[in-house]
């Protein structure tokens, strides 16, 4: 990343921050897994721009992801969530992301998102249309795992 702690980051420890950009949404998560890394920066996205409180529940979307890289998992859940609020009308309330893996010359994972109906949540921000690989970072280092990511609103 850039040297800077996210506030609140403590090795061995979860989280997530917004991170102002003029005209995008930016986020940084961090986790000890790298699997936990992505599935807090899905919630950073969506806080970004939905109050989830009185959401209501409408099923579970499971699916399996195998990319070329760790980054590339990080943009292929992203832009489930961005193709899932767009073509379906639900958010995710949570996401459960399974532990990555080799796959042949990649890595995978399996995805659970508990999603909501979107006409349930109240907007808070710019609705993402895409992620962007702009400045796009996943890495290990001595904390345990952290990214950043731009979305295009």
């Amino acid at each position: 990343m850039d040297g800077r702690e996210p506030p609140g980051k403590l090795p061995g420890t979860s989280g997530h921050c917004a991170v102002p950009h003029t005209a995008d949404m930016r986020v940084e998560a961090w986790s000890p897994t790298a699997a936990g890394c992505i599935g807090e920066a899905v919630r950073a996205v969506v806080e970004g721009f939905a109050d989830m409180s009185a959401a209501e529940f409408v099923g579970d979307h499971e699916y399996a992801i195998t990319s070329a890289s760790d980054e590339d998992l990080l943009v292929s859940v992203l832009e489930e969530v961005v193709y899932r609020m767009d073509a379906d009308g639900e958010i995710p309330l949570d996401v459960d992301v399974g532990e990555i893996r080799p796959a042949g010359d990649g890595r995978s994972l399996s995805v659970r998102f508990r999603m909501a109906d979107a006409r349930t949540v109240v907007p808070v921000g710019a609705v993402p249309k895409a992620v962007s690989l702009h400045d796009l970072q996943l890495r290990s280092g001595p904390g345990g795992w952290a990214c950043r990511v731009t979305l295009d609103v």
